[in-house]
């Protein structure tokens, strides 16, 4: 029982309490910077058929005799000879008759600087 009892005092001495300060920041003011920056590049491919499934027949014209019946390969004729005309005779069939492609490029840059200011 003496060796427990020395021994507890023994311990007991080695056991200190701790204690703790309160800490206080040494500065007064201060600034963050902090910058961003990012680029995104988007490309695009359009690309557009247009098809036709009938068919489409057209003449226009002017000082020009247009038969009863207009066709391709109908007779047409000047209605005053020596005076100026145009013809047009446009006849399409089923098919393609547009193709469209389109192919671009976006850039966007981007640029971000942001500053906090702190105080005490």
């Amino acid at each position: 029982m003496k060796h427990i009892i020395l021994l507890g005092l023994a311990l007991g001495g080695l056991c200190q309490p701790a204690y703790s300060a309160a800490v206080v920041p040494n500065f007064t003011r201060g600034t963050v910077t902090s910058e961003t920056t990012s680029r995104t590049e988007v490309t695009e491919i359009i690309r557009q058929n247009d098809y036709t499934t009938g068919y489409s027949y057209t003449v226009t014209g002017r000082n020009i005799k247009f038969p009863t019946n207009p066709q391709p390969g109908a007779n047409y004729t000047i209605d005053v000879p020596g005076e100026p005309f145009q013809f047009t005779e446009t006849y399409l069939q089923p098919g393609l008759t547009t193709e469209t492609m389109i192919e671009r490029t976006t850039v966007t840059d981007s640029f971000t600087t942001s500053i906090s200011v702190f105080t005490q």
